[in-house]
């Protein structure tokens, strides 16, 4: 699996409050990881800098029999992020300064062609194939409720004044259920893990653009975040960008 990451601090803010990452144990398995932390001050900073360093090691550590099957992979990414979710919530409750973080978090284990997603928040990942482009995600936020109940369109939910609350994130309660996904790649697929500060401003139509274009792998993750800051870059921008070995 080939990969790019990239993590911008856009054009608008001051600190990078989120982290990016593409990690590879002995035995081949691979995880992705993206983390878009909130809370006053550096608090988000905080957040996602705990969840993306304790996630890795985690990772590293597990023993092989925790990713025996698709089952086993499944009960690790649950137990694992219900675990950073205490640590997080802990933390914050006995640091004043970081009362109220959190953070988004997108685990995605890879094992060839099979992908397990973890995922809390509005963070994203989408699959891109045969020239097309699906979201896997459902973001964890006040609009999007909005948008499944039917009460607003996906349209008006792009410039809805809520569009940034999310309803749910790791650290802020005690207690978490992350959504799991399970997708099939190709070997001609792309994945698209990122935070808001990309599909906020680039539309999936955009990115297939840039995905598909035959560049290098470095190249099109660095085009992807010079589209949204050129479309404002009011967030920090970050991604892991993944392909198949010797496609696209």
């Amino acid at each position: 699996m080939k990969y790019t990451v990239e993590s911008d601090i856009g054009r608008k803010r001051s600190i990078n409050e989120d982290r990016a990452a593409f990690v590879t144990r002995e035995d081949g398995l691979q995880m992705a990881l993206v983390a878009d932390g909130m809370g006053g001050h550096n608090a988000g900073d905080v957040a996602s800098q705990m969840a993306a360093e304790e996630a890795r090691e985690l990772f590293l550590q597990a023993k092989p029999k925790n990713f025996a099957t698709s089952d086993k992979k499944k009960e690790w990414l649950l137990e694992t992020v219900k675990k950073l979710n205490k640590t997080l919530y802990r933390y914050a409750s006995s640091n004043p300064d970081c009362s109220g973080m959190g953070t988004t978090l997108i685990l995605a284990l890879i094992d060839d062609l099979h992908c397990l997603i973890a995922h809390v928040g509005d963070s994203r990942v989408y699959h891109f194939y045969d020239n097309k482009v699906k979201q896997i995600t459902k973001d964890h936020s006040y609009v999007n409720a909005l948008v499944e109940s039917g009460e607003i369109s996906v349209e008006e939910a792009k410039n809805h004044p809520k569009k940034n609350v999310i309803l749910k994130a790791l650290g802020t309660d005690i207690r978490v259920e992350p959504d799991i996904y399970e997708i099939t790649l190709t070997k001609r697929s792309y994945v698209l893990v990122c935070s808001d500060g990309l599909s906020n401003k680039v539309t999936m139509r955009a990115m297939g653009a840039v995905i598909f274009a035959a560049i290098s792998l470095e190249d099109k993750g660095k085009q992807l975040v010079q589209l949204a800051n050129e479309s404002g870059g009011e967030d920090n921008i970050s991604l892991v960008l993944l392909m198949k070995e010797g496609e696209g």
